[in-house]
């Protein structure tokens, strides 16, 4: 069986160069915001293109702590309006949600699957305060011209990055084009951890600060609390391991930039879509998404020759139960993409011949529908 993705060979490329950071965590005896946090905090930031990051306990925090910040600095209040794709993970949804504000649902663009401006335009109202655009499956979104209408607007931009480690326009990389921007270290992830993980990156020196606070309990001064905070800290270890991978990051990225225009020369099956093809340096490739209208018989047809595949994702945010009020909504776009998307394998471990197996037999399924 080809794997989705097989964590394991991507880390062993590295295992005794993880093991050493382990090592070297385990006796300096500091385990929380210690050297090697803020060393990783300097080097993301460094390689982000922005001023600072703050590590967090996951992806969903550093998102959710950036709303909460801007509440405590009075730039957002209960109820204020956040603009964003309504096909993304629920985790973009949550930490508006979680705020206490409204998630404004805008369909994509049907050929990239992120936000466009003319989507934004469409629901911009004198209530909306942020827009959160989402980097989805490793292409950045159009951020000169959301840029350019926030700042018209006088609104917030947050980029959900979980998916897009070094994608970038014109050289500059997700991350630094926003008021700031979440990112996720998940395992899975273009740059992953080996746990749970996840970085606030910004240049605003007042958002940092109170992020920095609220992560570690609402604490500047220790025991001295100035906001009711929570405890979302990147530990010693895990920050260690992102150090070692983060040296790697580019060289895997362009690993996976290869997968990429194989799958994009040779897939050839006219019954399945293929991604809408991106400057080379605006897409990392967290995931190479097809779409099917048969998706379940292309999967089984995978997996009964030996190919493994997932769905990213099977339900929209407005479609499950955790937001049983909004089930009525119509977002046909949104819920096509849904019904149809099936990401193939694709990662910087995989041999040429995996490759080439992979390209035949979404080649062949044709034979089978045609």
């Amino acid at each position: 069986m080809i794997d989705f993705l097989n964590l394991k060979a991507i880390n062993a490329q590295y295992k005794d160069e993880l093991k050493e950071a382990c090592a070297r965590v385990i006796d300096s005896g500091r385990y929380l915001l210690g050297d090697e946090l803020d060393a990783f905090e300097s080097e993301f930031a460094a390689f982000c293109g922005a001023k600072h990051a703050i590590g967090v306990a996951n992806g969903l925090d550093a998102l959710v702590l950036v709303l909460r910040a801007w509440k405590e600095l009075g730039r957002l209040c209960d109820g204020d309006e956040v603009i964003v794709p309504a096909n993304t993970y629920i985790a973009s949804i949550l930490a508006i949600t979680a705020n206490g504000l409204k998630p404004v649902l805008v369909e994509p663009d049907p050929k990239t699957y992120n936000l466009s401006v003319t989507g934004v335009k469409s629901v911009l109202t004198s209530r909306t305060k942020a827009i959160l655009p989402v980097h989805l499956y490793g292409l950045i979104a159009p951020m000169p011209e959301i840029m350019a209408l926030a700042k018209e607007s006088n609104i917030l931009v947050l980029e959900d990055a979980a998916q897009a480690h070094g994608a970038s326009i014109s050289g500059r990389r997700s991350g630094s084009w926003g008021d700031a921007a979440g990112f996720s270290f998940y395992p899975g992830k273009n740059l992953g951890a080996l746990g749970d993980a996840g970085a606030v990156v910004s240049n605003n020196d007042e958002l940092v600060d109170t992020v920095r606070a609220l992560r570690n309990y609402g604490s500047v001064v220790k025991y001295e609390n100035r906001y009711q905070g929570v405890n979302s800290r990147l530990d010693e270890i895990q920050a260690a391991m992102l150090r070692i991978k983060l040296r790697y990051l580019d060289n895997e990225t362009q690993q996976r930039r290869l997968v990429a225009a194989r799958y994009f020369q040779e897939i050839t099956n006219p019954h399945v879509q293929l991604p809408e093809r991106a400057n080379s340096e605006e897409h990392v490739f967290h995931l190479f998404v097809v779409r099917s209208k048969n998706r379940s018989a292309l999967q089984d047809h995978l997996y009964s020759h030996g190919v493994q595949s997932l769905i990213h994702y099977p339900v929209p945010p407005h479609k499950q139960v955790a937001y049983s009020a909004w089930n009525h909504f119509s977002l046909p776009i949104t819920e096509r993409i849904h019904q149809e998307v099936l990401s193939l394998p694709l990662s910087p471990v995989m041999e040429a011949d995996e490759v080439s197996e992979v390209i035949s037999v979404v080649n062949r399924y044709s034979e089978l529908v045609a």
